[in-house]
């Protein structure tokens, strides 16, 4: 097994060459379940929306051409043969010279192709007097006017939000079809590591990846599976890889990928199946231990045991296959631009990701800080940055006071 550092493009290509995103099929899922789910299918409308000729205003329908010449000083008389309430059918049609009472979203009865707003009016008993003109389709919604019957309402990927199943909702859906969601198997590894719940022996910490990287699965759309802390133990690692491997769609192992004496999680990877490992070590500051390997065509993805790291790395070159997994549209971190508020330094002929904090100058400006403590040790690194620098390769630093992008953490699924 090859322990050459890449390039962070390099990292990039070699996964776009081994990602194949599996079909994981579609199920049925009720309608207030649906959720930040993905539409499977084409959705086509049953009915036109609305269902029938409704007006939009409070008023009279009438025939538009019985209202030719009306105005403020001529007004045209018509007689009131009726009123129509909201959800009442009318049972009647307006003939030559008549008007019908009705009621924002009432249905306009037959004949009547137009409604006078009721201000532009004036009436006594059964007699209308009009002081506007209206032309055909005036303050109406026709028919289908929305959403016809047989046309496309939603297309196949859709993310579902609170707009759509809005949709879903007038056309009468109690359920629709969405792609199943992607299963991500959760390994954290290392003999310091301790499952929350359990007493904190001295020298161990409690596991804040297999947490971190769970809710950062589920804010990408996914469905994780935590599977625990294993043991420094390469039999007991080697079985537990395996359930993961054959129970989810991708699986993401922390910890164990330094090049400490208990550190295999690489070499039993690689021993579990083609083409094993194709990124081991990437370029980068932090998340330089990063392992990438795809049993046949299922990633396994190895992060660095930092948290920071971890979850940076996460961000970077995870996120996107789990959003692509569950057929989402892949959204990008979010950028904006800024003054560096002092010198940041690269790590030699590595892409060096600076965790900064964002704020105003006395001119308005946006000035990103570096953090205090941004180790990738750090636990509260990524809690108390509000985006990265990245500096490339062949910098060695980025000066004070130099317009740098910053990339945001916040704005990424579920950070908002």
């Amino acid at each position: 097994m090859n322990k050459k550092l890449i390039t962070f493009e390099e990292a990039k290509r070699a996964i776009e060459t081994h990602f194949k995103p599996a079909d994981l099929g579609s199920e049925e899922s009720v309608l207030l379940e649906s959720y930040n789910r993905v539409l499977a299918e084409d959705l086509i409308s049953v009915m036109d929306i609305p269902p029938f000729n409704r007006s939009t205003m409070d008023g009279y329908a009438v025939k538009a051409e019985d209202t030719a010449g009306a105005a403020e000083d001529e007004a045209v008389a018509l007689n009131v043969v009726g009123a129509i309430g909201v959800g009442e059918q009318p049972n009647f049609k307006l003939a030559k010279g008549e008007a019908a009472e009705i009621v924002t979203g009432g249905v306009l009865p037959q004949v009547a192709d137009a409604v006078v707003m009721m201000e532009d009016t004036q009436r006594e008993d059964s007699q209308l007097q009009i002081f506007t003109q209206v032309a055909a389709g005036e303050n109406v919604l026709a028919r289908g006017a929305d959403i016809k019957k047989g046309s496309i309402v939603l297309k196949k990927g859709t993310l579902l939000g609170a707009p759509e199943i809005g949709v879903l909702a007038a056309l009468g859906k109690t359920s629709v079809k969405v792609n199943k969601i992607p299963v991500i198997a959760v390994l954290s590894t290392g003999g310091e590591i301790t499952e929350l719940g359990k007493s904190l022996s001295p020298g161990r910490i409690y596991d804040t990846n297999g947490y971190s990287l769970c809710t950062a699965i589920m804010e990408s759309g996914g469905k994780p599976v935590y599977l625990g802390v294993a043991a420094d133990d390469k039999e007991a690692l080697k079985k537990i890889l395996q359930t993961a491997l054959t129970s989810s769609d991708m699986v993401i192992t922390s910890g164990g990928v330094s090049v400490g004496p208990k550190d295999y999680t690489a070499e039993i990877v690689d021993a579990l199946g083609k083409p094993g490992i194709v990124v081991n070590g990437i370029a980068v500051k932090p998340g330089k231990p990063t392992t990438i390997a795809f049993i046949d065509t299922k990633p396994v993805f190895s992060l660095p045991g930092h948290p920071s790291a971890a979850l940076l790395m996460f961000y970077l070159l995870v996120r996107p296959l789990v959003q692509r997994l569950g057929g989402r549209p892949v959204t990008g971190m979010k950028k904006v631009k800024a003054y560096a508020g002092t010198r940041m330094f690269s790590a030699k002929s590595r892409r060096t990701f600076v965790m900064v904090q964002l704020e105003f100058d006395r001119e308005c400006r946006l000035i990103a800080e570096p953090v205090e403590g941004g180790a990738s040790g750090a636990i509260t690194t990524l809690a108390s940055a509000d985006g990265f620098v990245e500096i490339a390769e062949n910098e060695n630093y980025v000066d004070r006071g130099l317009e740098v992008g910053v990339w945001l953490f916040r704005g990424t699924a579920g950070r908002a």
